[in-house]
């Protein structure tokens, strides 16, 4: 009987049956056990932290609350933000805080609007009746306020979060391509942060940098900047939580202190995602964790990055996305379909020929393509994926038989079902 894996894609998963005769290695996550009642976790959380300001102390300090901002995560990332938003809510309700009085701004970025029906499913009917929800819009100066520089990046803002008296934070930590994590500092870089506040902080050069990689804070340019600009903003309490392969809660911190919120999460990442490798791989075949991570070919970036940790030089990764929405953003579009050269474009972008909104993506792209070649599994077809390089497969058993005509039928191949809930990690001896 043939072996078969599922590979985490769009919300079905795929099927990839495994010939036997294939050097395969399968790379799993460990087991992280889901919190058997998150929503009471959440409200201890909340109301008991560890070692740090309850979200009671931080209300009494202040007084009066006349204006209450609460930073979700937007649809392109799989936070469970009804289970975190419900208690915090009801929190705040027993301090004395109107629900008229406080505003949940979805940290879009650099994203497209998360749409009124995407805000229904994420926080459910209930919960948003009769609640101020705003988008986040960054290219939107009126709504953005200048609040001088951090290391010579300019600092702009969304008037709603700063104008209120309550700045709560929320969101999930988990290994990210180039910020090292995401959560904590990552809701106001780039969540709430204008445009050209993240295409500074996201500049070439930072994204260039060795240190911005998946697990890397210490030296990592974009990090260490986020966190500059978030101690000018403000945040006066953050909710963060780790997520296992089914978005299901693993882990929750909270407090006053953003940073030791967003460090506790990390240790635990580090702990529990990251799995060493005795060598690098001829074929690695990886994905972004599936639904709402794959929705297009812009976010499937980070799968690619993902495979080149683990991929030899000149090696091959093909990045299993289910990439429903199809390619993503237009500058991006324009990038994959400019017939240029992965060198000649990363050249560019280094040196200021090409410089838009959302280069960074197109950065790691050509970066991973300089080092490997890259096949697209997903809905999407052979002329969808520009003329750059990628190369298109209609499945994964034909991707990997692809490959083995260049790397011999012997080749090493590593296969990751489940996104950046596993990490490999090759050291140099």
């Amino acid at each position: 009987m043939v072996k078969f894996v599922m590979l985490d894609y769009g919300i079905r998963g795929l099927k990839v049956n495994l010939n036997p005769n294939w050097n395969y290695t399968i790379m799993t996550p460990k087991t992280q056990p889901a919190l058997g009642k998150p929503r009471e976790a959440i409200r201890k959380a909340i109301t008991n932290p560890e070692g740090m300001k309850s979200l009671g102390e931080v209300i009494a300090e202040k007084g009066k609350i006349e204006k209450a901002c609460i930073v979700m995560s937007d649809s392109t990332r799989p936070v469970p933000s009804r289970l975190i938003i419900e208690p915090l809510m009801e929190e705040l309700r027993e301090q004395g805080i109107n629900k008229k009085h406080i505003t949940i701004l979805v940290a879009t970025g650099l994203h497209r609007l998360t749409t009124q029906e995407e805000i229904e499913r994420i926080l459910g009917k209930e919960l948003i009746k009769n609640q101020m929800i705003i988008n986040h819009v960054a290219s939107d100066g009126k709504t953005m306020q200048y609040l001088g520089t951090a290391s010579g990046v300019p600092i702009f803002i969304n008037k709603e979060y700063l104008e209120s008296d309550l700045k709560i934070i929320t969101g999930y930590v988990e290994p990210h391509f180039f910020m090292g994590f995401s959560g904590g500092r990552k809701s106001i870089v780039p969540g709430i942060a204008g445009e050209k506040t993240i295409q500074a902080n996201h500049s070439a050069k930072n994204i260039a940098s060795p240190r911005a990689r998946f697990g890397m804070l210490e030296g990592n340019p974009l990090h260490e900047n986020a966190v500059e600009i978030m101690k000018k903003v403000g945040v006066n309490f953050t909710i963060n939580v780790c997520i296992n392969k089914n978005h299901e809660i693993t882990r929750i911190a909270a407090g006053d202190d953003c940073n030791e919120v967003h460090r506790l999460l990390v240790d635990y990442q580090m702990n529990h995602v990251f799995k060493e490798i005795e060598h690098l791989y001829d074929i690695v075949v990886c994905g972004n964790g599936g639904f709402p991570l794959d929705l297009n070919l812009y976010q499937a970036v980070k799968s690619m990055a993902i495979g080149e940790m683990a991929v030899k030089e000149n090696g091959t990764i093909i990045a299993v996305n289910e990439l429903s929405e199809g390619v993503g953003h237009e500058n991006f579009r324009q990038l994959i379909f400019s017939g240029k050269s992965p060198q000649k474009i990363h050249e560019e972008i280094l040196n200021g020929t090409i410089e838009v909104p959302d280069q960074w993506e197109i950065q790691i792209l050509t970066r991973i393509l300089m080092k490997a070649e890259i096949f697209i599994v997903s809905r999407l077809g052979k002329d969808d994926i520009g003329n750059i390089g990628l190369k298109h497969a209609s499945s994964v058993e034909n991707a990997i038989e692809e490959s083995l005509k260049n790397h011999g039928r012997d080749a090493s191949i590593l296969i990751l079902p489940n996104g950046p809930q596993v990490l490999p990690l090759y050291r140099l001896s």
